[in-house]
């Protein structure tokens, strides 16, 4: 038997708040909120959970872990990522891959990333 990634967790100054930003983005409920740990719902495609978690202390520099998202076009999933209030940090590409840096309301770095042809 292997390890596999059950959660992701973000920390956060309000985990409330930042689940409403990640549920739309997602398309996903909230499955648990416990006051300063909020859980949301698996994905449809049986992907890995993310939790929300308050911590005292502000974001400070780039995040060491960050989650990678795929499965909507960057032409589409940007713009609409952008409006739920995502900001865009960079554009990348390496061979055979093209992503883009955005950071959640609260400024914790994600990618949205697609195959290049």
């Amino acid at each position: 038997m292997g390890l596999t990634v059950g959660m992701v967790t973000i920390d956060c100054a309000d985990p409330q708040k930042l689940a409403e930003f990640w549920c739309a983005a997602l398309g996903v409920e909230v499955q648990g909120d416990y006051g300063d740990y909020v859980f949301l719902a698996h994905p449809a495609d049986g992907g890995a959970m993310l939790g929300l978690q308050r911590v005292p202390e502000p974001r400070a520099g780039k995040n060491r872990v960050h989650v990678d998202l795929g499965g909507e076009p960057r032409s589409t999933g940007v713009p609409r990522l952008v409006g739920l209030g995502a900001t865009v940090l960079g554009e990348h590409e390496v061979p055979g891959l093209r992503w883009t840096v955005l950071a959640d309301p609260e400024g914790n770095e994600f990618c949205l990333g697609e195959h290049a042809q």
